[in-house]
């Protein structure tokens, strides 16, 4: 059963295909998790699986590890890329999607031990989340990092058991030329998306920047902003997210047959106060639109 709030009209037996939108759920097997670090903190977080045509959870065609934007701004496991990837690609593409609430952070599914550390004692955080998907078999483990997130992925994520990282909207701020050079020795697929428009970090820079990781591909998305807001955006993030771990899988369809729930809008915590400078001022983008 999904953790995520929805709605309880019965579904309509019109054949027609339903149009996904911002909202929309797709069936998976939703179940709440704990991730348990090194130093002793519990960490909350939600696993979706898909479902067989039995009804019962199967086995992924693939896993994502997802490390969530800058709490002091807002950030957190439900920031609405992870959300709705949650929502839907267990359905679409038959992944895994686990979310969770790094050291500190609130969400609605409840908030993890422990303080924010700006990224240093997250490193634990990276790899409970990374032990949680090896015990329970998840195949095909990629890490997603989101602003902060892609932080965490570089400077904490190269684990043997992972098969490369996909970065969005990177702003490297924390994570330095040593930890781009690392990833380059680690010899693992690197795909980063960095919007058009973004407040940090643009896609000429980018390339520069990333020119250090031999097997980085550096993808401008046009018009696009940090936090990804609006259907045209988050669907790009999606299709290119399956079309590098599962190639030949995308685009994703825009519509499903089955049945689908729609999720009132979100209701999204008050973000912490901000500690650090020039990072954006609210890493949700909880605004839900299909334009």
């Amino acid at each position: 059963m999904s953790n995520d709030p929805v709605s309880t009209d019965p579904v309509s037996a019109d054949p027609a295909p339903t149009t996904i939108r911002s909202l929309t759920v797709l069936p998976a097997h939703r179940e709440d998790v704990e991730l348990h670090t090194a130093d002793g903190l519990t960490l909350v977080g939600e696993l979706a699986l898909p479902l067989g045509p039995d009804g019962r959870p199967t086995t992924p065609t693939a896993t994502l590890v997802t490390l969530h934007p800058l709490p002091t701004h807002g950030g957190y496991m439900d920031s609405h890329v992870y959300r709705k990837a949650a929502w839907r690609l267990p359905a679409l593409a038959g992944m895994a999607v686990l979310r969770f609430n790094t050291r500190g952070t609130t969400s609605p599914r409840g908030t993890s031990e422990g303080a924010f550390d700006g990224g240093t004692a997250e490193q634990l955080d990276v790899a409970a989340a990374i032990e949680l998907a090896e015990f329970r078999d998840l195949p095909r483990r990629w890490l997603v990092g989101w602003s902060f997130g892609t932080e965490l992925a570089l400077m904490h994520g190269r684990d043997p058991s992972i098969e490369g990282a996909i970065l969005l909207s990177p702003p490297l701020h924390r994570a330095t030329d040593a930890d781009l050079d690392a990833w380059a020795a680690f010899g693992k697929p690197l795909v980063v998306l960095v919007p058009e428009l973004d407040d940090y970090l643009r896609p000429d820079e980018a390339r520069q920047r990333f020119a250090r990781v031999p097997q980085a591909e550096v993808i401008g998305v046009d018009g696009a902003k940090h936090l990804w807001v609006g259907e045209p955006a988050l669907r790009r993030v999606l299709d290119e997210i399956v079309g590098h771990v599962l190639p030949g899988r995308a685009p994703l369809p825009t519509t499903w047959d089955g049945p689908s729930e729609t999720a009132p809008s979100a209701v999204a915590p008050a973000a912490a106060p901000s500690t650090a400078a020039q990072e954006p001022t609210d890493e949700r983008g909880d605004v839900e639109e299909d334009a």
